[in-house]
């Protein structure tokens, strides 16, 4: 190809260039001028419909409240928006659950909460047709103040639990807007497993809940579970205090395991290793020596075992009971399952709309127990397992399974999804459990069971120096990290026995859930340290 050939078609493909680029230079600035005609247009038209909104100033976005003024209005909760309250005018905050426009109308359902109420806006001389467009586009869970009136309804409203009432709403404004999409949706949050599966709808698993925790603790199931538990605290606490108990706080950072063994977390302090509490155990011991009588705590406790089962967490919270008796650590599990049975009764009465808010999510039978609370010994519970054919030793600790197999033989023949197993084999209870005094295979040693699961584990201790020590031994413990609670028994102890608790296992068991984690509102497992 000659010289000239090749500057001709460069050139060529210089002209092409830039007609291109004309071209496209041309297609811009038609694109520019739509988009300029379009936003000038858009404006014009939301000129146009503000002058023509008579209701703009009854809705918006307020500006973030950082406590710029105090207002004088009282805000109704949604849980008492009640037929009583009809034709009144009153201010409500409460978030999107649900909005649905139709027509010149929008509906929206009010959640604060377990409760939910319906609100409706209409176009009309309160509303304007922005107004209503600007409600039916509020992302939900946004958080929304709305002046209403309360109107009776002729038939029940069954998707809420405000069923006899509606709102009426004049205004509305924006408190806090949620991001458009959501990292679950509640109403797949509550739906009962097996009907999400029949109806082809989505359910939530586990991981997304617990990875989602503040979206999923605001459904209406959460919500109920974690009230009902808030109860079993009130409950325990109200009820030891009305039995001259003594509330006390103990460390978590200790310098010894506390029940001895490797389930246990260590931790750095200074110099040195420390260890996270795995029970108050030894310090509530210490109380009762030190003439406090009946003492109780409730707070966190860490086992480091690395069970990733329904029933175990690595941090939970122990509801702890210790108490000198008088002659038979018998006086101890009465008053341990009194405690109980009130806190069952406490929870029948006082919570059944949460109890009935989780059968709606996940359906179980209600928790029966008797009174006097059943006590059965070791030996019987062997029998009841060996009669419907299960092969085990009469000292051989409970599998799971055995516990749950139990429960069920006990439920047939007691009807009671509550008793204690009293008179374990010593050889599977810890270093400080009182043997037995008529026969040293046995201990004074109990647990408490519910629906055949185990949540309390207590004992009759060992108050005397020199058999604790001998104790100790047998257990193979350094003696040394020990010596402070062997010490606490050298200066006189009066008997004394107790038990611990595990919070979230009793609503959980309560309520008949299948997870612990259901029941623990952040909750640590071994694969688990966050949110």
């Amino acid at each position: 190809m000659t010289k000239e050939n090749v500057q001709g078609a460069a050139e060529e493909e210089q002209q092409a260039q830039s007609k291109k680029g004309l071209k496209k230079q041309q297609k811009e600035a038609e694109k520019a001028a739509k988009k300029a005609e379009k936003q000038a247009k858009l404006a014009a038209e939301q000129q146009e419909a503000d002058e023509d909104d008579f209701a703009k100033d009854r809705y918006g976005i307020c500006p973030m409240v950082q406590s710029q003024q105090k207002l004088d209005r009282a805000l109704v909760r949604v849980q008492d928006l009640t037929p009583e309250k009809a034709e009144q005018q009153i201010w409500v905050r409460a978030r999107i659950h649900t909005s649905r426009a139709k027509g010149k109308q929008c509906f929206l359902v009010l959640r604060h909460q377990q409760f939910t109420v319906q609100a409706l806006l209409a176009v009309g001389e309160r509303a304007s047709k922005q107004m209503v467009k600007f409600a039916a586009n509020l992302t939900k869970e946004s958080i929304i103040d709305v002046e209403a009136v309360v109107k009776k309804v002729e038939q029940k409203i069954e998707s809420c639990s405000q069923q006899d009432v509606e709102l009426h709403v004049e205004r509305i404004f924006v408190i806090s807007q949620s991001e458009a999409r959501l990292p679950l949706q509640l109403e797949d949050a509550v739906r009962p497993e097996g009907e999400g599966d029949e109806e082809g709808r989505a359910t939530v698993n586990q991981d997304t809940r617990l990875d989602n925790r503040v979206i999923d603790l605001r459904t209406t199931t959460s919500q109920a579970i974690f009230r009902l538990q808030s109860g079993v605290c009130q409950l325990f606490r109200d009820t030891l205090i009305n039995k001259g108990f003594v509330e006390i706080q103990t460390p978590k950072i200790i310098s010894a395991a506390s029940e001895g063994g490797a389930n246990v977390f260590t931790v750095s302090y200074f110099k040195t290793s420390a260890y996270l509490a795995q029970s108050p155990q030894l310090y509530k011991q210490m109380c009762i020596c030190a003439d406090f009588d009946k003492v109780f705590c409730v707070g966190p406790v860490f086992r480091a075992e690395d069970s990733n089962t329904h029933r175990h967490l690595t941090e939970f919270v122990g509801l702890d009971i210790e108490m000198a008796f008088n002659y038979h650590y018998h006086e101890v599990i009465d008053s341990i399952t009194d405690t109980m049975v009130q806190i069952f009764k406490g929870l029948r009465d006082r919570f059944q709309t949460e109890i009935q808010t989780v059968n709606k999510q996940y359906p179980s039978e209600p928790f029966k127990f008797l009174e006097p609370t059943l006590r059965l010994e070791y030996k019987e519970a062997v029998a009841m397992l060996k009669a419907a054919g299960v092969e085990m030793g009469d000292e051989e600790d409970l599998s799971t399974p055995n516990e749950k197999l139990l429960g069920r033989l006990v439920k047939e023949k007691y009807d009671t999804d509550f008793y204690v197993l009293d008179k374990y084999p010593l050889a599977v209870r810890p270093f400080y459990t009182m043997p037995d005094p008529n026969n040293p295979k046995y201990s004074n040693s109990y647990d408490m069971f519910m629906r055949g699961e185990e949540i309390l584990s207590g004992a009759q201790r060992v108050h005397d120096a020199q058999l604790l020590t001998e104790r100790a031994m047998h257990h193979n413990i350094d003696l040394e990290k020990i010596k402070a609670y062997i010490d606490s028994f050298r200066y006189g102890a009066p008997p004394h026995a107790g038990g611990g608790i595990g919070l979230e296992r009793v609503t959980m068991l309560y309520l008949g859930l299948h997870n612990v984690r259901q029941t623990s509102m952040f909750p640590r497992d071994p694969k688990r340290l966050t949110p």
